[in-house]
C-alpha cells in the first residue's frame, strides 16, 4: 500500500513537471495534431484503394490453406494493442510524442503504398464484425500489413527494453499469422511490413531527433532521467 502511493505521488509529480513545461506541451500536441491528421490521411487513402480495387490473385499460402474463422483474435488483439501502446506511452510521458509521431510516419508511408496498388482481398478472406476497426480497415488496404508493422514499429522504438521489445514482437508475429489464416492479408503484405517497418524508423529517427532524445532522457531541467 505504501509503495502504490509513494509510486502514484511519483507520477503526479512527474505529469506536473512535464505538462507545466511549455517546450514539452507544445512538442505533445504537435505530435498528437500529426497522429489525427494522419488518420485523415489513412481513411481517404483506404476508401480510395477499397473502390479502386480490382481482381484477387493466386498466393502461395492462402492458396494452399483454408481460411479460420480468427475474427475474436484480430479484433480483440487490436484493441489490447493499442491499450497496451497508450498505457505503456503514458507510464513515462516523455515517450508520448515520438511514439505518436512514429506512429503517424508510419500511417501516412502506408496510405501512399495502399494508394498505388489495388489488388482485390482474397476471395475466401473472412469478415471482420467490428463497426469501430471498419473505420480504420477497408478490405482493399492491403499492401503492407499494418498489424504486422505497427507492433514491430514499437518493438523497434522500445528495443532498449528486453520485456517491452519481446511483447511487440510476439504481437507482430502473432497477427502476421492470424492474418494469413484469416487471408486477410497476401503473404507478400506480411513480409514485407517488416522491411518496410524498419526503414520507417529509421526515417522516424531522422526526422524526430528531438522527440527521441525526449523519448530517453527528457527534459534536460524539468523532468524525470534515466
Amino acid at each position: 500500500m505504501h509503495f502504490t502511493t509513494k509510486y502514484m505521488r511519483e507520477k503526479i509529480s512527474e505529469f506536473k513537471a512535464l505538462f507545466s513545461n511549455k517546450q514539452f506541451l507544445s512538442v505533445f500536441f504537435l505530435s498528437l495534431f500529426f497522429l489525427a491528421a494522419s488518420l485523415v490521411v489513412n481513411f481517404y487513402a483506404g476508401m480510395y484503394a477499397t473502390e479502386s480495387a480490382s481482381s484477387s490473385v493466386t498466393d502461395i499460402v492462402l492458396s494452399n490453406t483454408r481460411a479460420y474463422d480468427l475474427d475474436g483474435l484480430f479484433v480483440y488483439g487490436t484493441f489490447f494493442l493499442i491499450f497496451f501502446i497508450v498505457f505503456i506511452s503514458f507510464q513515462k510521458p516523455r515517450r508520448i510524442p515520438f511514439v505518436a509521431k512514429s506512429v503517424a510516419l508510419f500511417v501516412v508511408i502506408r496510405s501512399v503504398f495502399i494508394s498505388l496498388t489495388h489488388l482485390g482481398p482474397f476471395p475466401s478472406q473472412i469478415i471482420i464484425h467490428s463497426d469501430i476497426l471498419s473505420k480504420l480497415t477497408f478490405g482493399g488496404d492491403l499492401f503492407f500489413s499494418g498489424h504486422t508493422g505497427m507492433p514491430f514499429l514499437m518493438a523497434l522504438v522500445f528495443w532498449q527494453n528486453k520485456i517491452l521489445r519481446n511483447i511487440f514482437l510476439c504481437f507482430s508475429l502473432g497477427f502476421g499469422v492470424v492474418v494469413l489464416l484469416a487471408h486477410m492479408h497476401y503473404t507478400i503484405d506480411v513480409l514485407s511490413a517488416f522491411f518496410i517497418t524498419y526503414t520507417i524508423f529509421h526515417l522516424a529517427e531522422y526526422f524526430f531527433k528531438k522527440d527521441r532524445l525526449l523519448f530517453y532522457n527528457g527534459l534536460a531541467s524539468k523532468t524525470e532521467q534515466n
